[in-house]
């Protein structure tokens, strides 16, 4: 679920984490800090002469408060550093729905790809981390969370988190970035809320 009109940067430059974003675009200093470190209550724009200008999601789903009362063995410095090295990917069609029709979202239109989760795990499996979470939201009883959250595929506790429930992950994320993020793509969608408005891309 990406931005609104974000599909020909995805096709052009692939997916990129917040702090590769802010590599990309030569963002420094204090501006930096206030994107990368700390929370983000609205999404922020950020521009170049060269590379345009791209939009970075907002966090709207983590409260600060609520987040300082579940973080184990960390700082909300830290664990906002931690979200913003990563891409995410959600590993089902129902998550996808519950987000785009969320109170903040639900009203604005999304670029929604559909991805071919077996090539991409072929292609990245020494880079992948699962989590049992949605880590980037602290509404409805938040669980407990530490950098040690992500876990790679071969130690991941599938059988402990099975008891939550039929969806033993709920995340599949990768470091830093997908540069061939289009090699993967089986569709783009452009959606509000539920409704499916258009079809930007269908794989052949």
């Amino acid at each position: 679920m990406a931005q609104a009109g974000s599909w020909p940067s995805i096709r052009s430059h692939g997916l990129l984490c917040t702090s590769a974003l802010l590599d990309r675009f030569e963002v420094k200093g204090a501006e930096r800090e206030g994107v990368e470190c700390k929370h983000r209550p609205e999404c922020v724009e950020i521009t170049h002469p060269v590379h345009g200008r791209v939009v970075i999601r907002d966090q709207k789903p983590m409260s600060e408060k609520a987040l300082l009362k579940c973080l184990v063995g960390t700082t909300p410095r830290e664990w906002y550093v931690l979200l913003n090295s990563r891409v995410f990917f959600w590993v089902n069609e129902h998550r996808v729905s519950t987000l785009l029709g969320a109170r903040a979202y639900k009203d604005h239109e999304h670029d929604v790809l559909t991805i071919d989760a077996r090539s991409l795990l072929e292609r990245y499996v020494t880079r992948i981390a699962l989590c049992p979470i949605n880590s980037g939201s602290t509404v409805y009883n938040p669980q407990p969370r530490g950098l040690d959250l992500f876990r790679p595929l071969d130690s991941y506790p599938y059988e402990t988190r099975r008891k939550y429930g039929k969806n033993a992950v709920a995340e599949l994320t990768i470091d830093h970035s997908v540069p061939d993020l289009r090699d993967f793509v089986i569709k783009v969608e452009r959606r509000r809320g539920q409704e499916v408005h258009r079809t930007l891309y269908e794989a052949r």
